[in-house]
Formats: structure tokens, C-alpha cells, sequence
């Protein structure tokens, strides 16, 4: 199903960093590097809601967007850019796959490097609008949404990983909808049905 708002959301993913030398730069760079994002793994956002993204979700928007690295989504933290090659983000089996390039210049993205080596941090977030996604009711009565496209504005690594209150409320507002709509379906189809055996 496509969705036409533009309703930014941001996801925590619960993955794993680690820093690596470089072995291709004669400057022997810093890099950060991880899944951003997995595929086929359910997240719960709250009792009884849950989201999976689809294999390929990702796949037209790392070659389109100029996608930044951020600090805890803060726009003035930038670690890299894929515009720039300081970012470079990959998908795989697995999911979304994401090298950067630190700047050793940069005291923020050197402290931020220094925390990951210690696994002081070592989750993420990423900041994205959905384009294509499926919704399911589940027999226990939970629902399940399946995101198929995604377009990808920042992928984040944080301290503390929360959802926003604004991407809750949005889902939220999903599920009301997608419900609304299945009571409204039925409804038309029962006046559908009185009008056949009124008219036979």
C-alpha cells in the first residue's frame, strides 16, 4: 500500500557498531561501521503493535538521497555524508550496512569515536518517511505493519535510542485509520448485501 503523507519517523535499531582502520587510505582513516537497520526483525513499538522491514526497502533511496550520519539525530552533529563519500551505506541479506568515515578534526566525531572502541555507545536510529508499506491484524489481536520502501533522510548513532513521540502518535494514528476503514468496508458491504435481497 503507498502512502502519499510526509510524516517523518525515526526507528531504534538494536545493532551492533564497531571501529576499523582503513586498510585501503594511506591515511590509515577512522571508520565507524554497522547495521543501520535489519531486515525480516520484529520490533515491537508498543503492547500488541509490531513492524518488520521487508528485504530491499532501502534499495532505491541509498542510491538517490543525500543521506547524513548524525549524532543523536542532531542536524549540527554531522558525521558524514553520502554526497561527500563519508558516509557509504550497502545493503545485504541482512539489512542496511553503513561506513563512516570520522573526521579527526572533528572533536565531537573523535569523542563519539572513542565511545563506540569502549562499547559505551553502540546502537542506532534512522530518520525516514515510508513510502510503501502492508498492515495486518494478527488472530491475538495485535497488529503488524511491514514496511516495503522506505525514504532514508539519516541514519543516527545514539546514546540513548527512543522513539520520538510524533512517530508513535503517527503509527497510532495507522491503526485507527486502518480499523475505521474495515468497520466502513463492512458496513458498505452489509447495505451492499440488504439492497441484493431487497431487490431479488
Amino acid at each position: 500500500m503507498k502512502r502519499t503523507d510526509n510524516i517523518k519517523q525515526q526507528r531504534v535499531m538494536q545493532t551492533q557498531f564497531h571501529i576499523t582502520r582503513s586498510e585501503d587510505s594511506q591515511d590509515n582513516e577512522k571508520i565507524i561501521e554497522g547495521y543501520f537497520a535489519l531486515y525480516e526483525k520484529e520490533t515491537q513499538l508498543w503492547d500488541k503493535c509490531y513492524e518488520i522491514i521487508s528485504k530491499g526497502a532501502f534499495k532505491d533511496t541509498i542510491n538517490k538521497n543525500d543521506i547524513r550520519a548524525l549524532i543523536n539525530h542532531d542536524t549540527t552533529l554531522v558525521l558524514g555524508r553520502t554526497r561527500s563519500g563519508t558516509l557509504t551505506l550497502k545493503e545485504d541479506e541482512k539489512g542496511l550496512y553503513g561506513k563512516i568515515t570520522i573526521n579527526e578534526n572533528d572533536t565531537d566525531a573523535m569523542n563519539l569515536y572513542s565511545r563506540v572502541k569502549r562499547g559505551d555507545v553502540d546502537q542506532c536510529s534512522i530518520g525516514f518517511n515510508i513510502l510503501d508499506e502492508d498492515y495486518e491484524e494478527l488472530s491475538d489481536g495485535s497488529v503488524r505493519f511491514r514496511v516495503n520502501e522506505i525514504d532514508l533522510h539519516e541514519v543516527s548513532c545514539c546514546t540513548f535510542p527512543a522513539y520520538e513521540d510524533t512517530s508513535i502518535q503517527a503509527r497510532k494514528k495507522d491503526v485507527q485509520n486502518f480499523q475505521s476503514r474495515k468497520i466502513e468496508n463492512k458496513k458498505n458491504n452489509l447495505r451492499k448485501r440488504l439492497e441484493e435481497i431487497k431487490n431479488a
